[in-house]
């Protein structure tokens, strides 16, 4: 099992910037591929990026690529999503995940979820 709690969601203007974090507990974590998932009202919740077990490999989607960067730190077992030039279509709950793949960019790849963090951005 893995537990994963993440936090820093919260409000901010378009164009502003937030960093989002992901504690794990549990199962090792330098074992998982992590990733980010959001989910805005009224859709489904989709896949914005991944990180390889090494923290080497990642992957995103196309909206946010040379917006957000995710990075791990295996040391504090901790999954990081940074994003920056945010938009109102931004907004979204934000949940961390965690596959016993390397690197996972598919909802039914991932295990473990956390229970989200709000982030909303105004225009």
């Amino acid at each position: 099992q893995v537990q994963l709690v993440e936090s820093g969601g919260g409000l901010v203007q378009a164009g502003g910037s937030l960093r989002l974090s992901c504690a794990a507990s549990g199962r090792s974590f330098s074992s998982c591929g992590m990733g980010w998932f959001r989910q805005a009202p009224g859709k489904e919740r989709e896949f914005v990026a991944a990180v390889g077990r090494g923290g080497i490999k990642t992957y995103y989607i196309d909206s946010v690529k040379g917006r957000f960067a995710i990075s791990r730190d295996n040391a504090k077992n901790t999954v990081y999503l940074q994003m920056s030039s945010l938009k109102t279509e931004d907004t979204a709950v934000y949940y961390c995940a965690a596959t016993v793949l390397d690197l996972g960019t598919g909802y039914y790849e991932y295990n473990y979820w956390g229970q989200g963090t709000q982030v909303t951005v105004s225009s």
